[in-house]
């Protein structure tokens, strides 16, 4: 993933749709839905949640810089080099693994975030264990390179295995849980081959000329993985990164990024699913961008798609402009948040909205202001996103329609400029009752409606609309 770290330019705007493209070109036609009868069970869990929470957290938020790019070899705007070493790939890459010495989040508190997700109407939550630096925020065995090895101060923490603590946090909360890893490992060995300098974010050997340098990567993902599923509590979601680490069967030709990855990068996912599923049936896997029986759902990257999908997706976002701290950031108004919700569930989405903690363990201050703002709108307006399913025409124009089976809502997504509803509004035709009662959700009054040739046309008496001012998104209901 990539973050941006400077107010956005026209070119920053280019960097990240390219890099955000990478994980939302694909074909959706090779969607493949899972078997299992668990894992059948856990997805259609999964859909009716609509709404979660994803932690881009590391070594890197002491430097408030992109997480793990920068120490990536290639000529791209989200790989840049800042401070005194950035001239020598060698030296900073030094540097920069040198903050695993000065980590220390003193102000971690992962309560305090499983309560403000729960109250905004988050309903499950993907933690970062290990990015494609390498670096574990988890206590495996594999490595010393992590947040639990005595090199890094916080490990002295009574709460240093802040994996554990995450997912015990939020699972106490009622949330789904998920692990983030990252496929590549720049910092092991059998991924970048100190024998050979790394050239891009691939794998710097070929897997087929080294097969005991790749099966000995391939066992290290393995070994950490299984870690995760055994020694961290009940996990729903294994949500995997790094697409370019793939078989050379899947790369699909007709997606330009896909196309430079030089080598077949197979670690065997058949059997890495295997095993996670004997330690937590039902367990959804999510191998982004590599289409076929390991992606149970698809997760488009800082986009929505334009129409609904029939398939199980979600779109992972910033709540600001980083996935990774950064000192001052840009937070989405919860007025474009809330609508991004209710564009995307009425697409038959998932949003997947990303808070990244600082260096001292705690989220910005406004980061919680927000997820306040969001909660009070779901306070009142839950039932049109819970448990719902889209309804045709699912888009048009500035609304968005959902169903629960009872009642079909039409949400309305205001203009910036508009404050108030418009004093009648016309919706398409949601019934084929003859009669149907139409209310706004928050206001008890049944409001008049009549039917026309184009559906029907309701009146908002001006009481109602001065009530309603101001709100991010407005829903009718009708029954």
């Amino acid at each position: 993933m990539i973050r941006l770290f400077v107010p956005f330019t026209v070119s920053l705007l280019l960097v990240l749709s390219a890099h955000a493209q990478q994980h939302s070109e694909q074909n959706h036609v090779n969607y493949i839905a899972p078997k299992e009868e668990a894992v059948k069970q856990k997805l259609a869990t999964w859909q009716t949640v609509k709404f979660g929470l994803l932690m881009h957290w590391g070594t890197y938020s002491e430097r408030g810089i992109v997480e793990s790019w920068s120490l990536c070899p290639e000529d791209e705007g989200w790989c840049e080099r800042k401070g005194p070493t950035a001239s020598n790939w060698y030296e900073y890459k030094k540097g920069y693994e040198a903050l695993q010495t000065t980590f220390n989040p003193v102000k971690f508190n992962p309560e305090r975030w499983a309560d403000a997700a729960k109250k905004a109407g988050m309903k499950y939550m993907i933690f970062t264990t290990k990015h494609h630096d390498g670096f574990c925020m988890f206590d495996t065995k594999q490595t010393d390179y992590k947040i639990t090895d005595a090199k890094t101060p916080f490990s002295r923490n009574p709460r240093s295995n802040v994996t554990k603590e995450i997912l015990g946090s939020f699972r106490d909360k009622g949330f789904l849980v998920g692990t983030y890893f990252s496929k590549p490992d720049w910092h092991t060995d059998s991924y970048w081959w100190p024998y050979f300098p790394p050239k891009d974010r691939n794998v710097n050997y070929d897997p087929k000329k080294y097969p005991d340098k790749w099966k000995q990567f391939s066992d290290f993902t393995y070994n950490q993985i299984q870690e995760l599923m055994t020694d961290y509590g009940k996990v729903d979601i294994l949500w995997l990164d790094g697409g370019w680490v793939r078989p050379a069967s899947t790369i699909d030709s007709t997606i330009s990024w896909q196309r430079t990855i030089p080598y077949s990068q197979d670690i065997n996912m058949a059997r890495i699913a295997g095993m996670a599923r004997q330690h937590q049936p039902g367990l959804l896997v999510v191998d982004r961008t590599v289409a076929g029986e390991f992606e149970n759902y698809v997760t488009p990257e800082q986009s929505i798609p334009d129409h609904y999908l029939p398939i199980p997706w979600e779109s992972c976002m910033t709540m600001g402009d980083s996935w990774s701290y950064i000192p001052k950031e840009n937070f989405k108004p919860a007025r474009k948040l809330v609508q991004t919700l209710v564009d995307i569930v009425a697409k038959n989405g998932n949003l997947l909205l990303n808070i990244a903690p600082g260096p001292d363990g705690e989220w910005h201050e406004e980061a919680y202001t927000r997820l306040q703002e969001i909660g009070s709108w779901i306070a009142v307006n839950s039932e049109s996103i819970y448990d719902t399913k889209p309804l045709a025409p699912y888009r048009q124009g500035q609304w968005a329609f959902t169903t629960n089976g009872k009642a079909s809502y039409a949400s309305y997504l205001p203009a910036d400029s508009e404050q108030q509803l418009p004093a009648s509004v016309t919706l398409p035709a949601m019934s084929k009752a003859s009669k149907v009662v139409v209310t706004i959700l928050g206001v008890k009054q049944t409001l008049k409606a009549t039917k026309t040739a184009d559906g029907m046309t309701i009146l908002i008496p001006e009481k109602v609309r001065q009530q309603l001012a101001g709100q991010p998104v407005w829903v009718f209901k009708v029954v």
